[in-house]
């Protein structure tokens, strides 16, 4: 279970900066590293102490450790932008961080599961 965790982070990692990067390029954004990293900052902070409320390193694959980082990282992610960053929260933006966020950290972790239990021996 413990190679798990670095994958599971390397994953949740992968998540918020696709999403990020994908916003920067549908906003013909500055393509640039600093951009990304300034904007994936909330964010990736949110993901972090979303893994720590989560305690996501003894169970790093499961739902409910998924359902914790995801609205962890939304939660902590928006508030940060607001109110350290200075930057919009708008509501179409909230939805849309929401979904995305929603659909691929939980969505991994569901296709991981269901691979799994396919591969382990059966009872019988």
């Amino acid at each position: 279970m413990q190679n798990r965790l670095p994958i599971a982070a390397g994953l949740d990692m992968f998540v918020v900066i696709a999403f990020v990067a994908i916003g920067r390029r549908n906003h013909d954004e500055n393509p640039g590293l600093a951009g990304l990293v300034d904007t994936a900052a909330p964010f990736v902070l949110g993901l972090v102490l979303a893994w720590t409320v989560a305690q996501a390193w003894s169970a790093p694959w499961s739902g409910r450790t998924g359902l914790i980082v995801w609205l962890g990282t939304v939660a902590g992610g928006m508030v940060l932008r607001k109110f350290l960053f200075d930057e919009g929260t708008a509501l179409s933006f909230v939805i849309v961080t929401t979904v995305f966020l929603g659909t691929f950290l939980n969505g991994w972790r569901a296709f991981a599961r269901s691979f799994a239990d396919h591969r382990a021996p059966s009872d019988t």
